[in-house]
């Protein structure tokens, strides 16, 4: 079955599509979480990172699978995975739309504060376009519902 990557920035709607995934009945992770991430510190003068679980990941996308599996997440060390997906899907909102939508969660507090905030900002600049450069396929999510979000990413199982 298909393997699918969810990716983008905070507040284009990785968490609330695989959500919607989920209910449709498919294999759908949010690795925005322990289970699948871990900090890792390089040195002493780089700021931890959050990145995936290299053994759990590789583990997730080798196991055979009766449906489809969407996984969403955006982690620096995703690229080590690209080969393991048939598709890898950004999700993408302009910036203003993104801060909205995470002022207005409840379920996750990052973005809440300036310095958060910021980074978001510079992430929009330096790290969407590497992965616009790695996408299979781009959805703007601006002007949809989850939904209609969800509706698009079922049709790649589909095609």
């Amino acid at each position: 079955m298909k393997r699918i990557l969810i990716t983008g920035m905070s507040g284009t709607g990785k968490s609330s599509v695989i959500e919607a995934l989920a209910a449709r009945g498919f294999a759908a992770i949010d690795t925005d979480s322990d289970e699948w991430c871990e900090w890792q510190n390089e040195d002493e003068l780089t700021p931890p990172d959050w990145i995936w679980r290299a053994d759990r990941i590789a583990e997730l996308l080798s196991a055979p699978r009766e449906v489809a599996l969407f996984v969403s997440g955006c982690k620096s060390n995703q690229g080590e995975f690209y080969p393991y997906f048939d598709q890898i899907v950004l999700l993408s909102a302009p910036l203003e739309v993104m801060l909205e939508r995470i002022a207005a969660r409840t379920n996750n507090p990052y973005g809440k504060t300036e310095a958060e905030r910021e980074l978001i900002v510079q992430h929009l600049t330096w790290v969407e376009p590497l992965l616009r450069a790695r996408a299979t396929l781009e959805v703007d999510t601006s002007g949809l519902s989850v939904q209609q979000i969800a509706d698009q990413l079922s049709a790649v199982v589909a095609g």
